[in-house]
């Protein structure tokens, strides 16, 4: 039986901050101690580029399958300390002048709040702390020996996999999917969105601004206070 609790799942990147995942690993790049080590890695990371923004075009899955291999061989203790930084520099900066209160208008109508992100763990934990979320799903890097594989724990946290990981999550939590709120910029989320009873776009790009029309969905902007 479902619970009569209920959740609002908030998309980050494009929906509560400007930043993308990109952004975060090229921050690690340029941070990671020696200076050849650090110039080798944001060439490598600016050449990627093309081959990340095609990725992300074709299949939102295999973006993060490709971008997350980047990530191998590097510490895990160095990760969690420059993800401190990231947040102070980065994140924190980048965080949308209207996502304070949206986040409060849904805490004031008895969601939990909850981020759901295909960024690492690690990468946004500040944030969700921040934020005042209370839980956090986003994926999570294969550690060996303390050194990053390049590889995420399955499944990747995107797309189809979202709904999936909110719809386990509320049952496991005992919340109703569809008293729950969804919020999201991009249309590859169209499924986190329409599991839940309350979706709307937030920021939209043109295809979810199309969708939300269509089916009449609200259509926030956290860009403004």
């Amino acid at each position: 039986m479902a619970g009569t609790e209920r959740a609002a799942f908030f998309d980050v990147d494009g929906t509560l901050v400007r930043t993308n995942i990109v952004h975060a690993f090229a921050f690690y790049a340029m941070n990671q101690g020696s200076i050849l080590g650090t110039a080798w890695q944001t060439a490598r990371t600016v050449l990627s580029v093309p081959l990340f923004a095609a990725a992300d075009r074709m299949n939102r899955k295999l973006f993060n399958e490709v971008f997350y291999r980047y990530y191998a061989g590097q510490s895990e203790d160095r990760l969690e300390t420059l993800a401190g930084e990231l947040f102070e520099d980065v994140l924190r900066p980048a965080i949308f002048p209207g996502t304070p209160r949206l986040i409060e208008e849904t805490r004031r109508a008895g969601c939990r709040v909850v981020l759901v992100t295909g960024a690492l763990d690690f990468t946004v934990r500040r944030l969700a702390e921040h934020l005042g979320a209370d839980d956090l799903i986003a994926n999570r890097m294969r550690f060996v020996q303390g050194v990053a594989t390049g590889r995420v724990v399955p499944p990747i946290i995107e797309g189809a996999h979202k709904a999936l990981a909110m719809r386990d999550y509320c049952v496991r939590e005992g919340l109703a999917l569809e008293k729950s709120f969804a919020y999201s910029d991009s249309f590859s989320d169209y499924p986190m969105l329409a599991v839940v009873g309350h979706p709307a776009a937030v920021n939209p790009d043109v295809r979810l601004a199309r969708v939300a029309r269509a089916y009449e969905w609200p259509i926030l902007r956290t860009t403004e206070a």
